[in-house]
């Protein structure tokens, strides 16, 4: 019998889009994300990366997406499925007031 492997820890990561650098369609709305986003979930899906939210600047034509992936690589394979560039991607921690403020002092 094989021992069950122990899953792939994911880490968080923001990556951005602009209109301007060609990294977002001209003129997205919220009818041309609605049918694109089940597309990007399915890449997602196929590269181990969980998509947790998406900040949209509509008529800035800014994104934020983030998400928790096994590295960086397999957010950049997401994206390059369905063939939607980025300027960056960035691995983040989370620093809330508790994480920042209220951590013990040796």
């Amino acid at each position: 019998m094989t021992q069950p492997t122990a899953p792939t820890p994911l880490r968080f990561f923001i990556d951005t889009h602009a209109t301007a650098n060609g990294t977002l369609p001209e003129g997205l709305d919220a009818d041309g994300f609605a049918g694109f986003y089940p597309l990007y979930l399915e890449a997602c899906r196929a590269e181990g990366v969980v998509p947790l939210r998406i900040h949209l600047g509509y008529e800035q034509g800014r994104a934020f997406c983030f998400n928790m992936a096994p590295d960086a690589e397999a957010v950049r394979r997401a994206h390059a499925r369905v063939g939607l560039p980025f300027d960056t991607i960035t691995e983040v921690t989370t620093a809330t007031p508790g994480d920042t403020f209220f951590r013990p002092h040796p």
